[in-house]
């Protein structure tokens, strides 16, 4: 009976995924509900502009306290865990209907989704390897990680067209249905067995984390790679404005992440077969080096948006490729947690290198300069790494 179970759930693992990725691309788009549209959310709530940003910077702060408990739990119970992303996740987006325009309402509905966060981010390897063979692997961390980006990129796209159309009201009815959806999907699809359940026998517990070389410098690379482009999302209208193209921000933004949405898609599974996850994670660096210092040069939108596709290619396709790696390094058993401890290094950069951007956002080239030095700060730390995936144990000691 349990052979003919995980031989129907190989047979549907492109359906589960399917609805896994929905998922996390509903994260996204929930926690990015009010950003586009910031000045219409502020005059509908009758708070301040300021206010409204708060309520996307309540998820990296829940997801710092709760990545690597929710790592560890998705090791230790996966159907559970993820099973309560998924409910908080549907479930924060329904809260924010009690009052559309009330902002103790919306900070209450981003609470509770930014909770599910964690359990549904740090599950991108964790679902690759309960569904799919190792061969496969890699692509499904990849369209996991794909997910992300697509999110982002819907949540700038259909915030202003919604809210004009509907306000507030019909955005978050929208938004809702769709997690809704997402999360009876996942909830149907962690009631099945997993085909590849790995070695229940392997401890779940973090301590293994604090030795372990290798991943603290994945996790130096998530937090330079992340922080860089949290920053760019958060400050690039504030650098462009000096240049004078201020309100050519969002387009440019969006463009980025389409890069990263294609090169996420096609440059994991090549770099993977060829074992050059080092190379490719150090040229990421140096094009996104590249392309902050040509926007600091040449002051012209087009060339500013095809920069920033290359870069966002790059280097958002970076999360996939560290993501796929650390999974191969821990084991099936271990991924949940290290997924959460890499997510958490990003979550942080994202904070930290956003706030160092601010300090000196007066000064776009001092801006842009900043972003320069932590691509400075990641090329250093990726000479770290194996030049091979096959130079690292379980144990994170080179062979």
């Amino acid at each position: 009976m349990a052979t003919n179970a995980a031989a129907l759930v190989r047979m549907n693992r492109w359906v589960i995924l399917a609805g896994y990725a929905l998922l996390t691309a509903c994260t996204q788009l929930l926690w990015l509900t009010y950003a586009p549209i910031t000045t219409q959310a502020h005059r509908a709530m009758g708070v301040s502009s300021g206010a409204v940003g708060d309520l996307a910077i309540i998820f990296p702060l829940v997801y710092v306290i709760l990545a690597l408990p929710a790592g560890r739990w998705l090791d230790a119970r996966f159907g559970q865990a993820l099973g309560l992303g998924a409910v908080l996740t549907a479930g924060g987006g329904l809260l924010r209907l009690a009052g559309p325009s009330s902002y103790g309402w919306a900070v209450a509905g981003q609470l509770v989704i930014a909770a599910g966060q964690p359990f549904v981010f740090n599950s991108i390897p964790k679902v690759a390897a309960r569904y799919f063979p190792a061969s496969e692997r890699t692509m499904a961390i990849s369209i996991g990680s794909v997910a992300v980006f697509a999110g982002i990129l819907a949540a700038g796209l259909s915030g202003a067209p919604l809210f004009d159309a509907g306000g507030l009201t019909l955005l978050l009815w929208v938004q809702a249905g769709v997690a809704v959806l997402a999360a009876l999907w996942v909830l149907a699809a962690v009631r099945t067995p997993a085909a590849f359940p790995g070695d229940p026998s392997v401890a779940v517990s973090l301590r293994w984390l604090r030795r372990d070389r290798f991943m603290w410098v994945l996790g130096g690379l998530l937090f330079v790679g992340i922080g860089v482009f949290n920053a760019v999302a958060t400050w690039l209208d504030s650098i462009l404005t000096h240049f004078g193209h201020g309100g050519d921000s969002g387009l440019l933004i969006a463009i980025m992440t389409v890069g990263g949405i294609v090169g996420g898609a096609l440059l994991p599974g090549i770099v993977a077969r060829r074992d050059q996850r080092r190379g490719m994670l150090q040229i990421a660096l140096v094009v996104a080096m590249v392309a902050f210092a040509v926007l600091a040069v040449v002051h012209i939108p087009a060339v500013g948006g095809a920069v920033l596709f290359v870069a966002g290619f790059f280097l958002l396709a970076g999360l996939p490729v560290v993501l796929d790696w650390s999974e191969l390094h821990a084991g099936p058993e271990r991924a949940g947690s290290a997924a959460g401890f890499l997510l958490l290094a990003g979550n942080l950069g994202g904070v930290v290198l956003a706030l160092i951007v601010q300090a000196v956002i007066g000064n776009p080239y001092l801006s842009l300069g900043v972003l320069v030095l932590a691509g400075v700060g990641g090329l250093v730390l990726a000479t770290r790494l194996p030049a091979r995936a096959a130079g690292v144990t379980h144990e994170g000691e080179s062979r």
